[in-house]
């Protein structure tokens, strides 16, 4: 299991108003199509901001390894 896609769906909630202030670009509706899943956000990225699909990952890793967010607040499914 991919901790940092854990990171990201488990704690959606939490973070959706961290990525809105990081890519401002995406809109809600975007937002609420994401849903945590990391691949839909790289295409996201990718559209609005021109982002190869490597820069994509490597900017969502970015966001990762700063959001206030720690391994022991993930919700497992």
């Amino acid at each position: 299991m991919d901790m940092n896609k854990d990171i990201l769906e488990g704690n959606w909630k939490q973070l959706r108003g961290q990525i809105k202030e990081w890519w401002g670009q995406l809109t809600d509706d975007e937002l609420d199509q994401i849903e945590g899943r990391r691949d839909i956000l790289a295409g996201k990225l990718q559209e609005r901001y021109g982002y190869t699909r490597e820069q994509a990952e490597d900017a969502i890793q970015e966001f990762l390894d700063s959001a206030e967010v720690t391994t022991e607040d993930v919700h497992y499914r």
